[in-house]
């Protein structure tokens, strides 16, 4: 059970489970949530409606934004399935769209249709992972696949083996089962004869004089002159505030995973970058993201996670307080940097009337690039927390960033 879990939570009753869970980010900054059926108690200790619900309150949070979904189909079994009787229902009360409905009953019958099938949650669903399919899914997926869009079917991927995620995916990120990875042990085995032979991961290289994304900020810092704020912040800040802060959901869309992987290597060569060459403002927007959600240590560190969780204990009219208590705590290099971003989040905020970015929406992005905790990855129930401080420093950013100066800021 998720210790951060409030028995408070409204739908508390499923999500002490853990079928539904937040994964961190792919490596385009898209959400990852992840559904695992070998999670799933008998169907008598487990109201179905209620899991639904809880799956469209889970995806509620992200459909305004890209999103992906990874499915561990092992574990569904006669013993935890819904019944044919409540399908039947919920399928009645939901989307009628039949062809993503025939698609997605194979994966779960049914029950992920009702979310997907609707056109607020398939929009920004980029892709939705099916690991350890079983035969049967496999000949169905062929037998109604011509009733399927074209669009939506390229957005599903089957996967064998856990490994394949790599290709794709974080996998360490994941917080995967057990049983999951048990059974993807057993199917190796029996196609093998044998476990397969664990490869040896060189060291890794030392980091480039000029890189600057998966080093420290202090590393860069030395590299740079003394600078606090990184070349790359200060570029992607200063090319959006020029062309950006009118674009409609700035930060909300992915770009080309290749043109990241592109754009990374030459900042991290040393050369220098021209995101109009790109024609994509999203290029510089999901650049900022990367490079805030690689740094070794959060921005508001690890030591500030816990007391950041608190914040919802807190009373309303103190939160911006204790905000800027907490923010008073960072080393001055984050704090610079930190406000630094901040301030232009803000301005960004200011400009929602054009790009639809309210704090709310911009903290929904940010939060979890700006803070994370030193094992595992966040939970769902730590996001309420997480975004509501980070909505605070935006919506309150002159309040909170006014009382502190750090030498060379």
């Amino acid at each position: 059970e998720d210790p951060e879990l409030n028995i408070n939570h409204p739908y508390y009753d499923v999500a002490r489970h853990g079928i539904i869970q937040l994964a961190g980010e792919d490596s385009s900054g898209r959400k990852v949530i992840t559904f695992s059926c070998c999670r799933m108690p008998p169907s008598h200790q487990l109201n179905h409606t209620r899991l639904l619900e809880y799956l469209k309150y889970t995806l509620d949070q992200y459909v305004e934004n890209d999103y992906t979904v990874v499915y561990f189909h092992y574990g569904l079994k006669s013993l935890n399935k819904p019944s044919l009787k409540w399908l039947q229902t919920a399928y009645k009360e939901f989307d009628r769209n039949w062809g993503y409905s025939v698609l997605l009953s194979v994966l779960f019958n049914m029950l992920l249709t009702i979310s997907f099938s609707s056109l607020r949650y398939k929009k920004n669903l980029k892709a939705l992972y099916v690991v350890h399919p079983t035969n049967f899914i496999k000949i169905l997926w062929n037998i109604f696949k011509p009733l399927i869009s074209h669009k939506f079917g390229k957005k599903i991927t089957y996967l064998n083996y856990l490994s394949d995620l790599g290709e794709h995916l974080k996998y360490d990120q994941l917080n995967i089962p057990h049983e999951v990875i048990r059974h993807d042990e057993n199917l190796r085995r029996k196609q093998k004869g044998k476990v397969p032979p664990v490869v040896k991961v060189p060291p890794p290289r030392p980091p480039l004089p000029t890189q600057q994304f998966g080093v420290s900020l202090q590393y860069i810092k030395d590299k740079n002159k003394g600078e606090l704020i990184p070349p790359v912040m200060k570029e992607t800040v200063s090319y959006l505030k020029r062309k950006g802060l009118q674009v409609e959901g700035l930060f909300r869309r992915s770009a080309s995973i290749q043109t990241i992987r592109d754009v990374q290597k030459l900042y991290n060569q040393g050369k220098s970058v021209n995101f109009d060459d790109y024609h994509d403002i999203h290029v510089p927007a999901v650049i900022l993201k990367t490079f805030l959600r690689e740094l070794p240590q959060p921005l508001l560190t690890f030591e500030c996670y816990d007391h950041i969780l608190g914040i919802t204990s807190v009373e309303s009219c103190l939160r911006v307080t204790r905000c800027k208590h907490i923010i008073q705590g960072l080393p001055d290099h984050n704090y610079v940097v930190l406000k630094y971003l901040i301030c232009f989040l803000h301005m960004v905020s200011q400009e929602s009337i054009y790009n639809r970015m309210t704090a709310s929406s911009l903290a929904c992005v940010f939060g979890l690039n700006l803070v994370w905790p030193s094992k595992g990855t966040a939970s769902l129930s730590a996001l309420v927390p997480l975004n509501l401080f980070t909505e605070l420093l935006i919506d309150f950013y002159t309040n909170i960033f006014t009382s502190r100066t750090v030498p060379g800021e």
